[in-house]
């Protein structure tokens, strides 16, 4: 599931990220904003690698991370050092979810340059060895961080995502899912990369449940439930079921 950090306590992402880890979930998400996306634009919200470091300390099995971390909020070398020192905390559960940005607000009042979508895309190929390499170069390494990629850009994205990612996420409906997931397959043919080596995510809304065996026909694996505040459980509890 993805938690959205908005409109919330820091004491409710809390209660519902351990009663998720609980359950049984997979994977537990948040979102790498600074302000919500939705409803009230000046509610409460809180900054995701904070929250990632809690995360890794109040949970014990699942995997977790940023759904999808913002590449520009963050120098590559400085991120991969956090990310590593969140995955020692959470004792090797920790993915890199990482994207090219998109959220004007945020860059504008924290005063990054947003420039423009191809800017940003440029700007993530040319972090992700950065980040890798300074993986390779920490001590200690991390214990294990897969890279997921979230997005859905055709030219640039999704080749991004055959030459690096161990997976991949982007949204519905199960049509818009298997169009792309095709063209990731051409990427990985292109580039020379076992398409089966990529995991595919897709991030649904929690009326999308009935449209689960609509998603993993289309070729998704990994099915994601974003839940905003105040966190009721059940849509989790319901793919899990399903599960």
């Amino acid at each position: 599931m993805q938690l959205h950090p908005q409109q919330c306590s820091v004491q409710q992402l809390r209660a519902a990220w351990r009663a998720a880890d609980e359950m049984g979930v997979d994977t537990i998400w948040l979102w790498d904003h600074f302000f919500p996306l939705y409803d009230d634009p000046d509610a409460p919200h809180w900054e995701c690698y904070s929250l990632l470091a809690a995360m890794a300390v109040d949970t014990q099995h699942a995997e977790f991370g940023a759904l999808v971390t913002c590449n520009s909020y963050r120098n590559p070398e400085l991120l991969a050092d956090m990310s590593r020192t969140i995955d020692h905390l959470g004792e090797g559960r920790f993915i890199l979810g990482i994207g090219s940005g998109w959220f004007e607000r945020d860059y504008t009042e924290y005063g990054y340059e947003f420039g423009t979508a191809p800017s940003r895309l440029h700007d993530l190929e040319s972090a992700l060895p950065r980040i890798m390499h300074r993986f390779d170069v920490l001590n200690p390494p991390p214990i294990s961080i897969p890279i997921l990629i979230g997005g859905s850009g055709e030219k640039v994205t999704l080749r991004l995502v055959a030459e690096h990612a161990d997976a991949w996420n982007t949204f519905g409906p199960p049509a818009n899912f298997a169009a792309k997931n095709a063209i990731l397959d051409e990427w990985c043919a292109k580039v020379g990369r076992d398409p089966a080596q990529i995991e595919r995510t897709v991030a649904i809304q929690p009326q999308e449940l009935g449209d689960v065996d609509a998603y993993v026909a289309a070729g998704a694996q990994h099915l994601i439930v974003m839940i905003g505040a105040p966190y009721d459980l059940a849509p989790v509890e319901q793919l899990l079921d399903l599960r």
